[in-house]
């Protein structure tokens, strides 16, 4: 289409009319900061990570994990500790498989969306599906699981009597996460960089000075394993010995939660994308494996046993640094490293959650609403449903970490199986092509099995013990996709019905020889209008139909709305605003053909209703006499949730017209 001047956008004037802020926009302002300003070539370049914050913010949900996952595993055990060395050459072994497959994804999925895309384009639309659902969950067990454990962490500190207050302080922290993210990811994201420094530091010294001061104790140790062997081959068999071997894997599955968040994230990482998410799943699958196997030997050299009321972490920096100068800083300081860690490690739901929800959105299995951005570029809307969802799951477990990682585990390795078949039928696809695909697929298929492995088994054990409980959220939540998809498409196909001859009869007709040019002093139509459609031909229609003989000027809004979707690069404005002035330019042509002059105005921003409340008072102070339209859907039947799957922002213009008052006639569209 041309790409007439006509189709401007809409400069902000600073001597433009607007109502004072009111006490609570300025106290928005305070906590959530500025708006970003969208005009900014650098601004995705300054907003995007590099792998070092990418690892800090994505990578600590997979660090974090080693606070409970190898504890859990370790427990597993019971006295049979000197399994532990297996069980740390197997958890180094799942999380080195894990990474490598991860890592061949974001080689082909390079525009992010992880386990959720993987599966909706190589499995299909229900794999995909039940692999988002299952994520959101995960997303949201993230928070409340990470939250609940830094609460533990750090009351190991103090008296008995603090855990009155356990459920309480963990909840402050989420609402705290909330609004912290809701400034920007990257904000957050530096504000918690020192927190995550000092884990990895303290948890290094810890691992290295356990083993080396340990190291006295291997014989006797290795002894000991000797001897349970043998005991245990005549207690058990060598059946019970690999049965008891996997079930402690399979109990530590929590240790492996967080890998999939860098392929994920990948929309919000600095070009080049694919080499930095690559890097920054190197940097997390080091971290992860070496301080979870690291931990597990450590338990099994200083020969510990859980203790009510404190963490094994706890356990083993008390016993390794209490007699040294400054050990009880050190204690403290390693303990309080690895609360705060937790609670940094929740910035993955609040990062990858809301990406998944609008990545769902945008394919209609979600409503529409949650990928809109906010002024400062978040998911608002995302951000705060995680936050909500993860605070009611805190309170139904009253933050019990044992039951929360059982509910969290389920859905990880549904999600990593999913993804794993996704690129074994991925490979088989390019046996033909790929002379190296068998060796490709190889990966996928250790990984497959592994997870699986964990799936079954935390499954079986574990249903009755809460495990029922995230099947059915999972399954009523992919229930609920279909439902909304269903509603979409409902509707979408109703309207193409409705306005397909409509387009038909007005695009036939042939423009007049000469179309009079625009008068601002005669009577305007403004015209609200989205991308093309018949609804805005519809709206269009019925302005002239409404008043005949009166309109002699038609004036175009649009406002080009960028979403979680678009927002995914330096180009990404530049292309909103292409795909903006092209949609004007074929409203102009429709104008054209009813021999109507016609002009059009735009605006890029994050809020349509913000940004078309300033379009149209522009356009009055250039068009004296004008009469806004609008189109609505209007459903013949109304429901309780089409206000939730249906923006209002028709009636919301229309009331903050008034208070200028200025007319606006909203159109129906009944469907």
């Amino acid at each position: 289409m041309d790409s007439d001047p006509s189709a401007t956008p809409h400069p902000r004037d600073p001597h433009l009319h607007q109502p004072a802020p009111d006490l609570g926009h300025k106290a928005r302002r305070i906590l959530l900061g500025p708006p970003r300003d969208l005009n900014d070539r650098s601004l995705f370049h300054r907003i995007s990570l590099i792998p070092l914050l990418a690892w800090i913010g994505l990578g600590s949900d997979g660090l974090s994990s080693s606070c409970y996952g190898p504890e859990e595993a370790f427990r597993m055990l019971g006295p049979h500790t000197w399994l532990a060395l297996a069980l740390a050459l197997a958890t180094t072994a799942t999380v080195c498989v894990i990474a490598i497959a991860y890592s061949r994804v974001i080689e082909h999925f390079p525009s992010g969306g992880g386990g959720y895309v993987v599966a909706y384009k190589i499995l299909g639309e229900k794999a995909g599906v039940v692999s988002g659902s299952a994520l959101l969950v995960d997303y949201v067990l993230t928070i409340a699981m990470s939250v609940a454990a830094a609460g533990d962490a750090l009351l190991s500190l103090l008296p008995p009597e603090w855990q009155h207050w356990k459920v309480t302080l963990e909840a402050g922290v989420i609402v705290f996460l909330i609004i912290l993210n809701l400034r920007g990811i990257k904000e957050s994201i530096l504000t918690l960089t020192p927190v995550f420094i000092l884990f990895v530091v303290s948890h290094v010294a810890v691992i290295v000075y356990g083993i080396w001061a340990g190291a006295p104790r291997t014989g006797a140790v290795i002894e000991q394993a000797r001897q349970g062997l043998s005991g245990g081959a005549g207690a058990l068999g060598i059946v019970g010995i690999i049965a008891l071997l996997t079930h402690a894997y399979s109990m530590g599955g929590g240790t492996y939660t967080g890998i999939e968040a860098v392929s994920n994230g990948l929309p919000i990482m600095r070009e080049p994308k694919v080499a930095t998410g690559k890097r920054t799943m190197l940097y997390m699958a080091a971290s992860l494996s070496f301080t979870a196997s690291g931990l597990l030997l450590c338990y099994m050299l200083w020969g510990l046993a859980p203790v009510e009321g404190k963490t094994m972490n706890a356990l083993l920096a008390e016993r390794l640094l209490s007699g040294i100068p400054l050990g009880q800083l050190c204690i403290v300081l390693t303990l309080v490293s690895e609360g705060a860690l937790l609670v940094v490690a929740a910035q993955t739901g609040f990062v990858d959650g809301p990406r998944v929800l609008a990545n769902m959105a945008m394919d209609s299995w979600a409503p529409r609403r949650v990928a809109t951005l906010s002024e400062r570029l978040t998911m608002q809307n995302g951000i705060t449903i995680m936050g909500l969802a993860a605070l009611a799951v805190l309170l139904y477990t009253a933050g019990d970490v044992r039951h929360l990682v059982v509910l969290y585990s389920i859905n990880v390795f549904l999600t990593f199986s999913l993804t794993e078949t996704s690129m074994c039928k991925f490979w088989v696809g390019e046996r033909k092509n790929r002379r190296d695909w068998a060796r490709k697929i190889s990966i996928h298929v250790i990984g497959l099995a592994m997870c699986l492995t964990i799936l079954v088994v935390i499954v079986k054990e574990k249903f009755m013990a809460g495990g029922w409980i995230t099947l059915a959220v999972t399954g009523a939540l992919i229930a609920l996709a279909f439902l909304i998809r269903r509603h979409y498409r409902s509707t979408g196909k109703k309207l193409v019905e409705m306005f397909r001859e409509l387009e038909q009869e007005v695009m036939a007709q042939e423009p007049p020889a000469a179309i009079p040019p625009l008068d601002p002093q005669k009577p305007t139509a403004v015209v609200l209008v989205a991308s093309y459609s018949g609804i805005g031909i519809h709206t269009i229609m019925n302005a002239f139909r409404l008043i005949p003989n009166h309109f002699h000027n038609l004036v175009f809004i649009s406002v080009g709305v960028i979403d979680s979707g678009g927002f995914k690069g330096e180009t990404a404005i530049d292309a909103l605003r292409a795909q903006t002035e092209e949609s004007l330019a074929r409203y102009r042509e429709v104008a054209a053909r009813l021999g109507i002059p016609s002009t059009s105005r735009y605006a890029i921003g994050t809020d349509a209703l913000d940004e078309a409340e300033k379009l149209c008072l522009a356009v009055k102070a250039e068009f004296p006499h004008v009469t806004f339209f609008a189109g609505k859907i209007i459903f013949t039947r109304q429901r309780w949730y089409d206000r939730i799957l249906h923006n209002e922002t028709a009636l919301s213009l229309q009331k903050r017209l008034q208070l200028h008052e200025e007319p606006m006639v909203i159109v129906p569209a009944v469907v």
